[in-house]
């Protein structure tokens, strides 16, 4: 359903060297990047991607007071390296890797952090320790 969401920054340069390197953590790559500066993130062009750019109307860019980007991934191991990764590049805990609520086949298993502009992601696992 969801093609990407589009993340404002006030510094792309930095932007893309942390998305580049983040999200190569989970295979992927710069897809697209259009004269204006938007710069999308994915594993392919016609794929779900994350976008970066400035703010249309010239304005700072300020993260969303309850927006967030959920990143899928297969195993428990994935969120903790991504999570991991973000901090590393200078990305901020906004909740460490774990479980959130009961084991089980609907077993929550995320991580929080948000990027250098300040818009929070997560990554997640949904289902049972593998």
């Amino acid at each position: 359903m969801i093609g990407y969401v589009t993340l404002g920054s006030n510094d792309l340069e930095r932007a893309r060297a942390f998305y580049s390197a983040l999200l190569a953590e989970i295979g992927g790559r710069e897809v697209m990047r259009l004269d204006n500066g938007f710069t999308m993130y994915g594993t392919g062009r016609g794929q779900p991607g994350i976008c970066i750019t400035k703010p249309h109307n010239g304005q700072a860019a300020v993260p969303g007071n309850g927006n967030m980007v959920a990143l899928v991934l297969k195993e428990r191991r994935q969120v903790d390296a991504l999570y991991a990764k973000a901090l590393a590049l200078g990305g901020t805990d906004e909740g460490p890797p774990g479980l959130r609520g009961a084991e089980g086949p609907q077993a929550f298993y995320g991580a929080y952090f948000r990027d250098l502009d300040g818009n929070k992601l997560c990554a997640f696992r949904i289902g049972p320790a593998s």
